[in-house]
């Protein structure tokens, strides 16, 4: 990378984490602000060599996904730090005991469940794999959040899986279907469960999933027509009756 580019990226990497404090669902007290700056630091250290299939920084991805914690799963600072920091024990020389030190029991503890996840053996026939990280997650009861911070892991993944190859996208969209989609469902994740069903369906049904897609866009046109005349004939009525209001 040019200087230049790296530059780039690494305002685009601040403005990432400016964004992952900006729309946390809960609020930030100054000491929830150094936990996330602390893990934040943290992961991007542990990940600066690494990169995604896609040629960008490994970091966007941990930011993503503790984005999704904050935002759409509405989780805590404990929860964003353990996101920011999900791969680091799995892919660097840190422990889960010098997550420990840096900061808390509890942010060890979901930082350690996360990783057990990921060891789980991914070169086993598929049906055996799936019964088996089906029953983990199922049984890693200590802590929901755990399950919740993974969801989200996997909800990006899906959301940034084209740079894999075809046999590997079909296997992690049907894993998605088989588990996590439903555990979504269970934990009421409804928004988040229909955008791995849909996700799942992109690479497991390509010719379904772009058939709907094409007789969506067809009808959007016809739908925003009908949409504007029930509009129109509010306001009229509205403005008509004095009424101050918003459509």
């Amino acid at each position: 990378m040019t200087e230049l580019e790296l530059e780039a990226e690494n305002k685009a990497i601040a403005q990432e984490y400016k964004e992952l404090l900006r729309i946390s669902y809960q609020t930030l007290t100054d000491e929830d602000k150094k936990i996330i700056r602390k893990a934040f630091d943290v992961a991007v250290d542990a990940h600066k060599d690494q990169r995604r299939k896609s040629g960008e920084a490994y970091i966007f991805h941990p930011i993503a996904v503790a984005k999704i914690v904050a935002r759409d799963i509405g989780l805590g600072a404990t929860s964003i730090a353990a996101a920011l920091m999900h791969d680091v024990v799995e892919d660097t020389d840190i422990t889960v005991q010098d997550i420990e030190k840096m900061f808390n029991p509890k942010i060890a503890q979901l930082v350690e469940g996360l990783t057990k996840i990921a060891k789980v053996k991914t070169d086993q026939e598929i049906s055996v794999q799936a019964e088996n990280f089906r029953k983990m997650l199922l049984t890693l009861n200590d802590d929901v959040r755990v399950i919740l911070i993974k969801i989200a892991d996997r909800l990006h993944n899906m959301q940034t899986m084209e740079s894999m190859a075809d046999y590997k996208q079909a296997k992690i969209a049907s894993e998605t279907l088989y588990i996590y989609a439903p555990l979504a469902h269970r934990l009421g994740l409804y928004n988040i469960k229909t955008q791995l069903e849909d996700l799942g369906l992109k690479y497991t049904e390509p010719e379904v999933y772009n058939d709907i897609v094409s007789k969506i866009k067809e009808t959007k046109e016809e739908q925003d027509t009908y949409i504007k005349t029930i509009s129109d004939v509010l306001s009229k009525s509205l403005t008509d009756e004095g009424i101050e209001f918003t459509i």
